[in-house]
């Protein structure tokens, strides 16, 4: 990889992943809607909405590999949805294949399957449990890097991501928690790996509690160093502070699953 791109690069995981990316690759392009601050020698700026084909096929030119973190990142109304994580990830998909982009690392998301209950360890490959309009747009994604993979011959890696951050902050996080470079190992394997053709994996770290089996990931040389429980007296303590939410609670999506949730509560497993 000698160019490549990141998308979404004002957002705050793209701002953890910027600076480990820059220090790894010879030239990184930079999009999103507004530009991001303090660019560095070795980085470039190209305005792209994700709803607009032309700036997406822009930002795709003379680029190797893609990490799509852009997007709507949370829950939201369905059109807005639509637009930026359906529409806008199909015009992200369309342009690296029309501009010979040899590899792409979706940023998926643990919200594909957050209607798992928790005491339930599940592998990449159970049928899906979306837990919100965002999460059933992250299948989506799946799916279209399914299909340019086996199609049209790119290197997709799809990574079902938890929480990035510095430390996981609650007692949900103790579990689904990844540091930036433990997602910066994952995202290395979808752009450098030789034996990768399309995988999902889980973006999680060393996580004693982790509800996930991310064997897969081990195969291709994931070593994971962030550890959730060297955070654990910060992160329960702070879900003490948290109101009670029994749907939430019980499965992996948290709060997206409590989110407008009026089925019947008797049936929850």
């Amino acid at each position: 990889m000698k160019r490549v791109l990141l998308t979404g690069a004002a957002g705050a995981v793209g701002g953890m992943i910027r600076p480990l990316l820059a220090s790894t690759y010879p030239e990184i392009v930079l999009s999103d809607i507004k530009e991001p601050q303090n660019l560095q020698p070795n980085e470039t700026f190209i305005q792209a909405d994700l709803t607009d084909p032309v700036s997406v096929e822009k930002a795709c030119e003379g680029v190797d590999g893609v990490v799509h973190l852009g997007g709507y990142s949370v829950e939201g109304p369905w059109e807005v949805i639509l637009q930026a994580n359906i529409i806008g990830c199909y015009h992200m998909f369309e342009a690296a294949r029309r501009k010979g982009v040899k590899r792409l690392v979706f940023a998926s998301s643990n919200h594909a399957i957050g209607f798992y209950p928790r005491v339930q360890r599940i592998g990449p490959d159970v049928v899906a449990r979306p837990d919100s309009r965002y999460g059933v747009s992250k299948l989506f994604g799946e799916g279209l890097g399914a299909l340019y993979a086996y199609k049209h011959g790119m290197r997709v890696l799809a990574l079902r991501i938890g929480n990035v951050g510095e430390r996981p902050v609650d007692k949900r996080r103790l579990s689904i928690w990844i540091s930036p470079q433990d997602l910066m190992q994952l995202i290395r394997i979808g752009l450098e790996h030789p034996e990768l053709r399309y995988e999902v994996m889980y973006g999680a770290s060393l996580n004693e509690r982790s509800w996930w089996d991310n064997s897969v990931a081990y195969k291709y040389g994931y070593r994971p160093t962030g550890k959730a429980e060297d955070f654990r007296d910060e992160a329960l303590a702070a879900q003490e502070k948290l109101p009670p939410d029994p749907i939430g609670e019980f499965y992996q999506g948290g709060p997206y699953c409590s989110i407008e949730f009026d089925g019947d509560t008797d049936e929850i497993w």
